[in-house]
Parts: structure tokens; C-alpha cells; sequence
């Protein structure tokens, strides 16, 4: 289980990460440079296989969520640099939470549970359906509205299951 952390801000700048000395990886992996407005800055290492929410592309200036994994080592840089799993570009009808859903599909910090409906769309990270229960997994949810309550339930529009 990925222990899901996250980093909100503005792209500040978009650059090519070289992974090792010999220029392996060129071109293939990107430095993200993120400010959350306050003066703290994150980079993200963006990988080919992170995922991004729609597919979207990201460029300088966008708003975006960056999602890695609190567990992970990191080197004892400045700014911090964190392993980008998940990135999604803020959109003003849409949210995104990424997290471990429980077998009653509530995110692990208890701030939302999920209500199925057959217009929840429930995909693999390669947008090919998936046919097994979203219980008890790490989840990338897509959704709308949600209600006041705590905790916070909602309709999702999309769930991307991330298999291990």
C-alpha cells in the first residue's frame, strides 16, 4: 500500500531530468518545479510512467496537484524532490483525491466515502476496464459534488484503479 502524500501549487518551470550520468533517459523524464504560493517549493521528478488525471498536458503557469509517496526515500535536498506518481491539473468542475479506499470505499484519512452508481466509470491506469471490486485498493477518484457531511460522500465520475 502507497501512503499517498501531496503537493498543491503553480508549475514553475519545466526542464529535462537526466537520470543518470551517461544521459540515459533523456528527454523521457522532467523536473517539475511547483510553488504552493507561500513560498515553499517542491520538485517533482516526472517519470513515463507517472499518471496524469485526463491525460492532460502540463505546462508552466498551470495549477496542479503532484501525488508521490510519503513512504519513499528522498535525497536530503533543497527544494525537496519527491518520485511524481500522480499529477492532475486543478479543473473547476472536477476534483481528484488519490488514496487507499477501505472495503466501505472510505479514503484512508477518513475525509471521503465513495457511493457507486452504473455511471461510475471504474478503469485501469491504461483505460481498460477493470471487473473487480475498488474495495480495499489505492484508488485515483475522480468526482463532483460532495455532500457536508463527515465524512464528505460522493458520486464519482471516474475511479483509475492502481494495481500494484
Amino acid at each position: 500500500m502507497v501512503s499517498f502524500k501531496s503537493f498543491h501549487g503553480t508549475v514553475t518551470m519545466i526542464t529535462d531530468f537526466m537520470i543518470s550520468q551517461n544521459g540515459e533517459g533523456a528527454g523521457c523524464y522532467k523536473l517539475m518545479s511547483v510553488e504552493d504560493g507561500y513560498g515553499a517549493l517542491v520538485n517533482f521528478v516526472v517519470s513515463p510512467t507517472t499518471y496524469f488525471v485526463d491525460h492532460i498536458m502540463i505546462a508552466a503557469g498551470d495549477r496542479i496537484t503532484g501525488y508521490y509517496d510519503g513512504d519513499a526515500p528522498v535525497p536530503l535536498i533543497f527544494p525537496p524532490q519527491y518520485q511524481a506518481l500522480v499529477m492532475a491539473k486543478d479543473n473547476p468542475y472536477q476534483n481528484v483525491k488519490v488514496d487507499y479506499f477501505n472495503s466501505q470505499l472510505e479514503s484512508s484519512d477518513g475525509q471521503l466515502k465513495l457511493n457507486l452508481s452504473p455511471s461510475t466509470q471504474i478503469v485501469l491506469r491504461n483505460d481498460q476496464a477493470f471487473t473487480g471490486n475498488p474495495a480495499n485498493r489505492n484508488l485515483i477518484v475522480v468526482y463532483g459534488p460532495t455532500t457536508r457531511s463527515i465524512p464528505a460522500q460522493t458520486t464519482p465520475y471516474k475511479i483509475i484503479v492502481w494495481c500494484s
